[in-house]
């Protein structure tokens, strides 16, 4: 339980890579760690982007506030899209960077680190096809299958994931991850 005591949010919106969300969700709460979903609003339901997977939002992104977590993960898919539409969420992104909390995003989730503003000299990675995306927003973008430059954390896609949260997992533990 190396994560006990520690508290998540996971952000969620329609459309979202059902891998890039679950795998995140169970393993941080497999580790101890508290994960709340922020969604659009308490208790809706957001479908994943095949339409069969559903998370439900435990907290709407306009109550949550990042001083309340440790840690803000943002999945992929066509989600970060409709998410950086939402000023709540954006604002949770930027807060959490500015307060020193680690910020992860995989896949296309990079675009909230750009709309969130917290990339400009940072190196990073993402989904191929938003690599210009991150390059205009300040980003020194690498095809690596993890990145971490401080608190910031990224990925380039599903398959990418157990070093995704292995990196997550020794940011809030303090540890040195091997690459």
């Amino acid at each position: 339980m190396e994560l006990k005591g520690k508290r998540i949010a996971l952000l969620a919106e329609d459309r979202y890579q059902v891998l890039e969300l679950w795998y995140p969700l169970l393993r941080l709460r497999e580790a101890g760690a508290e994960v709340v979903v922020v969604g659009k609003e308490k208790g809706r339901v957001h479908e994943s982007e095949n339409g069969y997977y559903k998370v439900t939002a435990d907290i709407g992104a306009g109550e949550a506030k990042a001083a309340d977590f440790d840690a803000v993960v943002v999945p992929g898919g066509y989600a970060p899209d409709l998410m950086r539409r939402n000023p709540a969420m954006v604002k949770l992104v930027k807060d959490a960077y500015t307060q020193g909390e680690i910020v992860a995003a995989i896949c296309h989730a990079g675009w909230m680190l750009a709309s969130a503003d917290i990339i400009r000299g940072k190196t990073v990675t993402s989904f191929f096809s938003i690599k210009d995306d991150m390059v205009n927003a300040g980003g020194n973008w690498v095809d690596k299958p993890v990145v971490r430059d401080g608190q910031i954390i990224t990925s380039r896609n599903a398959d990418d994931l157990p070093f995704f949260l292995r990196e997550i997992i020794g940011a809030l533990t303090g540890a040195r991850v091997a690459r």
